[in-house]
């Protein structure tokens, strides 16, 4: 009896999310044209370009730029929480550095290529569709940690290995 070949490794992907707030408090979200979390909507945020070493700091910074052409300077994005995702839909798992911008910015709604940009009160985020685990993990823990002159920290570890990605195993390692 031979034993079953051990799965294939899935790559790994680093990412930045990019938690954007107008004066009143509001999130700018992306309802996303495209995949990952297609029709879903998420804070702004992208890929590390890993060609050329580019830090965290410096991918939300250039996906800020990018994506809502707001050209804010790196000392404003504070680093809010650390998200590690196995095996994501099966696919891969991300590393994903959420960055907080420190004051309020301006952006007028829009549509992009990658989708539609939108100010979103806090209370109406829960009715949003947006990614399972963002609801039931990152959003609670971003409004747990999200202090005004003072935002906390917050690792989580998500591991979505179970059938079917639904039986989640989430861990919070610090927060």
């Amino acid at each position: 009896m031979t034993s079953p070949a051990p799965a294939p490794a899935l790559p790994y992907k680093i990412a930045t999310l990019v938690d954007l707030r107008d004066d009143r408090g509001r999130f700018l979200l992306l309802r996303r044209k495209k995949s990952p979390n297609q029709g879903l909507c998420s804070p702004i945020g992208g890929k590390l370009d890993m060609e050329s070493g580019e830090s965290p700091a410096a991918c939300a910074r250039r996906e800020t730029l990018e994506e809502v052409g707001l050209d804010i300077p790196i000392e404003r994005f504070h680093l809010l929480g650390l998200i590690s995702e196995s095996a994501f839909e099966g696919r891969g798992h991300w590393l994903i550095f959420y960055y907080k911008v420190m004051g309020p910015v301006e952006f007028t709604p829009a549509e992009t290529a990658d989708g539609w940009i939108d100010w979103h009160e806090p209370a109406a985020i829960d009715a949003l569709p947006i990614p399972e685990t963002d609801r039931r993990i990152i959003w609670p823990l971003v409004l747990k940690h999200d202090h005004a002159d003072r935002p906390g920290f917050f690792a989580v570890h998500i591991d979505c290995t179970g059938p079917g990605g639904k039986d989640l195993d989430i861990r919070v390692e610090q927060g």
